[in-house]
């Protein structure tokens, strides 16, 4: 399974601040479910740049799964979502829902999350928030369904049938 990893960040972009969404998002989804998260980019907080990155990597096939991080909050410059929703063909409001209750539950301001996440012919894109501490809690909720999800998305019979295969 091949993950593709975008952060969004204007300081990490330029080299001002290393990123740590990215490899953190890399380090978990490959130790714990075992897939390929070698097709990662940084980009900056411009709607154009999020927007492009994700329909190459989908429309090429290149990841089953993409993964953002970052520019999902309340800041001016934070058009993540907006890019997300230009992007995709059918929106997925359970996955950013359940997100945001479970990190409801840690804190308050995660009702200020915006995070949207939808499917892209065969691939399907999640938001996630840019702060590491937020990317692991919220992986801990994501990563139960995804194998499931991305079956689904990539057109698995046994899957669309209800039936786990992985």
């Amino acid at each position: 399974m091949n993950v593709g990893i975008l952060t969004i960040s204007d300081r990490s972009f330029r080299g001002e601040r290393p990123d740590a969404g990215g490899p953190l998002i890399a380090q978990i989804v490959g130790d714990r479910l075992g897939w390929d998260c070698s097709l990662t980019a940084v980009v900056p907080d411009e709607f154009d740049h999020i927007r492009d990155t994700l329909m190459a990597w989908a429309d090429a096939d290149r990841a089953a799964l993409i993964l953002t991080t970052g520019g999902t909050g309340f800041a001016p410059r934070d058009v993540t979502p907006e890019a997300t929703r230009a992007v995709i063909e059918r929106e997925a409001p359970g996955i950013p829902e359940a997100l945001r209750a479970a990190s409801l539950i840690i804190t308050k301001h995660a009702m200020l999350s915006r995070a949207v996440a939808g499917i892209r012919k065969h691939t399907l894109i999640v938001n996630l928030p840019g702060n590491p501490k937020a990317v692991r809690e919220n992986l801990e909720v994501l990563l139960p369904v995804l194998p499931h999800a991305v079956e689904l998305v990539r057109g698995d019979a046994g899957a669309e049938q209800g039936h786990r295969t992985v």
